[in-house]
């Protein structure tokens, strides 16, 4: 299977420097190198979550510095593409982003990067998109904790 290998335990190991599902039709080779990098060191990084009524409230760090400006970069990054409407079609994004882009108007973001980490807080009056507000961080939560693990479940439930 190209880049994959399997671990003592049975588990798919990836070699993120030449996983396809990272790139995508408008993203910026920089926009993969930023995933790959969190991907490769998703144990490093810690997450909650907060489910308002009108939205969400996020707080993620990494223990590597590497990864946090990673992360800082990515999150800026594809808030700007939701309010450009700029979707860059990641092979392995969920299609749960695809309402952000749809509705980016109604998104009111703040990003506040502290010595906590980075907390994005997302608010709209739109039910569907505060719906997927909570899918979507609910999604990154299971991604930060098991890495590819959490994507290929992701996208095989949506094979069935």
């Amino acid at each position: 299977m190209h880049g994959h290998e399997v671990d003592e335990n049975g588990n798919l190991i990836h070699d993120m420097r030449g996983m396809p599902g990272l790139q995508g039709r408008n993203a910026e080779p920089h926009e993969s190198e930023e995933l790959a990098i969190m991907f490769n060191k998703f144990n490093t990084l810690s997450r909650t979550v907060e489910n308002l009524p009108n939205g969400i409230r996020t707080l993620t760090t990494s223990s590597d510095r590497e990864v946090m400006d990673a992360l800082v970069s990515h999150v800026v990054g594809m808030i700007g593409r939701v309010e450009a409407k700029d979707d860059p079609q990641i092979f392995i994004q969920s299609p749960t982003l695809d309402i952000f882009f749809e509705r980016s108007e109604k998104i009111e973001t703040t990003i506040d990067v502290t010595d906590e980490g980075i907390v994005v807080v997302q608010t709209t009056d739109d039910p569907e998109l505060i719906e997927a507000m909570h899918i979507h961080a609910a999604e990154v939560s299971d991604m930060a904790a098991r890495g590819m693990q959490a994507v290929h479940e992701q996208m095989m439930g949506r094979m069935h």
